[in-house]
């Protein structure tokens, strides 16, 4: 198997690296959904320790926090090294329609799942309609 050496494509590479160790914290992809009466967030944090995560409600602001240690590999050569170490961070408004009490969080797989139930006031709800058209009228 050849390889070459290409200038650009090493310095694009050193540049990445150091604007990366730089810029802290680091983002996590995150899927939300609602299901039923609760939203659903799936964020990914593959190689976090469950143990660094931190979920935190102020007030209407929901704050996900991960630490990542980097693999030192002492003694070895690294040939390319994309998994960033860090800190990650999430930040979410929360509604006035979310039961803050309630708030629940899972890591498994990988992945943090946190799950934020509706309020009792938020859900729909039957308005019963009145009329006055099916009164009964009393006669005098």
């Amino acid at each position: 198997m050849g390889m070459t050496f290409d200038p650009i494509s090493q310095l694009d590479r050193f540049a990445a690296s150091v604007l990366d160790s730089v810029r802290s914290p680091r983002l996590m992809p995150v899927d939300l959904f609602r299901d039923g009466d609760s939203y659903v967030l799936h964020a990914d944090l593959p190689g976090v320790d469950p143990g660094s995560i931190d979920v935190d409600v102020d007030g209407s602001q929901l704050s996900i926090r991960a630490q990542r240690t980097a693999d030192t590999g002492e003694g070895s050569r690294w040939l390319t090294r994309e998994r960033s170490a860090g800190t990650f961070l999430r930040q979410f408004t929360l509604g006035d329609g979310v039961d803050v009490d309630r708030i629940s969080a899972s890591y498994e797989n990988g992945v943090l799942t946190v799950i934020i139930p509706v309020s009792e006031r938020a859900k729909p709800r039957k308005i019963a309609v009145e009329s006055s058209d099916h009164r009964e009228e009393i006669a005098a």
